[in-house]
């Protein structure tokens, strides 16, 4: 009997390591280095780009990634990638939050975990006045720019399935050969072709935003799949942010009054997890 408790005693202390592995999760990880690696496209103003004096990462997804950073109490530490590099660096583990103008939609779910929607937006087209395009169909048969690897692309060959769809690594690539004269539109969230235009100076006058939009677009920082934990501790952040304030103040900060931009009042919140249509 004592020598049958002893072996049950040591394939126990065998498997502990084992079992202690198996039942970590990605929160504890990020915790016990002290850091959380947030993926940023560091391209996209106002969500995250560079501050050309102190050549850090700042913006609106920067703020809410650095408050999580901050809920969890550990160093935030930011990665920039490609669109298309999004959802496959998460999924290998290169970076543990995405934080990179991330449309929360049903093909993407089946990948990867959302937060609660923290930005509603929606694509649009800004097209070379010259071009004489008017409205959507217009673009049938023409060159449209926008950038690789997220919804821009599929969302525009719904709406236009004849227009020819030229993509670019970056939205600063797209955009640019939009200004060279290579295309007649350039797709892009609603919001960041508001940026766009507000770098043009005099030379917005060229260029005109047509009136549809491709579709409806929740934004959501990303999570790997089945993390129950770090999603937990992301949303109760969010939320936090929403009861105190600090989410209107980042909005009017960067989106609203207070910014470039100058958007209208905020219409949403953070409480509910939104999917593209």
């Amino acid at each position: 009997m004592i020598h049958r408790l002893h072996r049950v005693l040591l394939v126990a202390a065998l498997l502990l390591p084992w079992l202690n592995t198996a039942l970590a999760d990605q929160l504890d990880d990020i915790r016990k280095k002290g850091e959380i690696v947030i993926g940023v496209l560091g391209t996209d103003e106002p969500n995250s780009f560079v501050d050309p004096k102190t050549r850090g990462y700042i913006g609106y997804e920067v703020d809410l990634a650095t408050a999580i950073a901050k809920k969890i109490g550990v160093k935030p530490v930011f990665r920039q990638m490609a669109v298309a590099a999004r959802i496959p660096e998460l999924q290998q583990g290169r970076v543990d939050l995405l934080a990179a103008s991330l449309t929360h939609n049903k093909e993407r779910e089946a990948q990867i975990d959302f937060s609660l929607t923290h930005f509603i937006t929606g694509s649009k087209v800004l097209v070379v006045k010259r071009s004489g395009v008017q409205k959507l169909s217009d673009l049938a048969g023409r060159k449209v720019l926008t950038v690789k690897g997220g919804t821009q692309e599929p969302n525009l060959k719904r709406a236009v399935p004849t227009a020819q769809v030229v993509t670019f690594e970056n939205t600063q690539q797209a955009f640019q050969t939009l200004r060279q004269g290579k295309g007649v539109g350039y797709v892009n969230d609603e919001s960041s072709l508001y940026s766009d235009i507000g770098k043009l100076g005099p030379q917005a006058s060229e260029y005109v935003l047509l009136p549809e939009n491709l579709n409806f677009e929740p934004l959501a920082l990303g999570i790997r799949k089945g993390e129950k934990a770090l999603k937990a501790i992301v949303d109760a952040t969010l939320r936090e942010m929403e009861a105190n304030g600090d989410a209107e103040r980042l909005y009017e900060r960067w989106w609203g009054q207070q910014s470039r931009l100058k958007f209208a009042k905020r219409t949403f919140k953070f409480d509910s997890d939104q999917v593209a249509q």
